[in-house]
């Protein structure tokens, strides 16, 4: 008799499971904006005492400094005065900040919608000393991966800043957000004293010209006086812009379907000279000479899972062609050195090649046991970050060694 009654429970059971499966399932993940006002967000800027990088972003160098971006935080500034031992000085933060350009002592930096300038000239003392406001309206744009909605309804752009996202899970019913998209400002439709950025960067420099690839668009700004830019040309490019490199007056943008070539002969009016497509995927690209290098990373947010690093002869800049393949892991940032490019492989580490007989490339080097995300080749040093650690390398003939380590945690 326990057994007869036992079977109804059980059945009982299996069938509320199933209903609590069926209920998970028609769940979605919802990205919910955590905001702040405007002013506070603008007041928010702040130098600050040395801290621990939360997720580390794109490097840039400038004299004997490195700035590394901590992802939407701001900017941790480096002493590397002696690359044998690094020190961790200050840290600007800039909220939704992540990339910078330094020239004549000034750095620019994304502040979620707006350029801000800094004067650095004294590094003990580094104040802000411009703004140009609401000149990126795409701050926003990127949610945390796995979400399917974003939810605007309650978030007033005229007012409000987003400084994050909450993930909720909701009905898929009553996910669907019908409400049209938040409208936003959108304003006009290294050596020497300049910086040097990655190969990630979205700011480029170029004379008295300051270059910023946002989501969708590439500004130019005058900075002919620095603190106080002003953006003279916007142009509408396409959806998910992600890298901007400046090669003997020519801009080569990296988006998730392939690389634009652009045309800076007349700096203030970019000129789109061709467009190449490529499979769906993240895409930073480095030039030299005839060729251009680009690393298109698959998974995640950027697509399908082909990883390859692609060689492009640009000989011709409105027909640029591809001319080469090689197969990678997880391709993340590139930089080229004289004959030597190096490529950030993700997990698989920091891949060395010889680019004399370009298309074909020769296998010189690997370092493994790393995480690689960026890396900038300067005269006498290699700088690579990935995994929250600052890797530096020294050049000594036809061998790359290793110098440095330094953990930013």
């Amino acid at each position: 008799m326990k057994k007869l009654l036992f079977l109804p429970l059980l059945l009982m059971f299996f069938s509320f499971q199933s209903c609590e499966d069926d209920k998970e399932a028609n769940l979605s993940n919802v990205a919910v904006p955590v905001t702040q006002s405007i002013a506070d967000f603008r007041a928010s800027v702040k130098v600050q005492e040395p801290r621990t990088i939360q997720e580390s972003g794109k490097i840039y160098a400038w004299k004997d400094y490195i700035f590394i971006n901590d992802k939407n935080e701001g900017v941790h500034i480096i002493d590397n005065t002696d690359p044998f031992n690094p020190q961790n000085i200050k840290f600007l933060k800039i909220p939704r900040n992540m990339d910078i350009a330094i020239k004549n002592e000034k750095l620019y930096a994304d502040n979620g919608m707006d350029l801000v300038v800094f004067d650095i000239s004294n590094i003990d003392k580094i104040s802000e000393v411009g703004r140009v406001q609401d000149v990126f309206p795409n701050y926003y744009a990127t949610a945390p991966e796995g979400v399917s909605y974003v939810d605007f309804a309650s978030f007033d752009p005229s007012q409000e800043v987003i400084i994050g996202y909450l993930i909720e899970k909701r009905k898929i019913e009553y996910a669907r957000d019908d409400s049209p998209m938040p409208e936003f400002a959108n304003g006009d439709s290294g050596g020497g004293t300049t910086g040097t950025g990655g190969s990630m960067a979205r700011f480029s420099l170029n004379d008295n010209y300051l270059y910023v690839a946002d989501e969708s668009s590439l500004s130019a700004f005058d900075i002919s006086t620095p603190s106080n830019p002003i953006r003279i040309s916007n142009e509408y490019i396409g959806w998910q812009i992600e890298t901007i490199f400046n090669y003997q007056d020519h801009l080569y943008l990296g988006s998730s379907t392939g690389m634009y070539i652009y045309s800076i002969e007349n700096p203030e009016k970019p000129e789109k000279l061709s467009f190449l497509q490529h499979v769906l995927g993240c895409d930073p690209v480095v030039v030299k000479d005839n060729y251009a290098y680009v690393t298109i990373r698959g998974g995640n947010a950027c697509g399908q899972d082909l990883n390859q690093l692609e060689i492009v002869d640009i000989s011709d800049k409105a027909q640029p062609e591809v001319v080469g393949t090689y197969g990678m892991v997880s391709p993340y940032g590139l930089g080229v050195k004289d004959n030597w490019l190096f490529v950030c492989d993700g997990s698989a580490g920091l891949k060395i090649f010889g680019i004399e007989n370009t298309p074909n490339l020769e296998y010189i080097d690997q370092f493994n046991n790393i995480n690689t995300y960026d890396v900038i080749p300067l005269d006498e040093r290699l700088l690579m970050v990935g995994d929250n650690i600052l890797s530096q390398y020294s050049y000594k003939g036809n061998e790359i060694n290793l110098i440095s380590t330094f953990n930013l945690n």
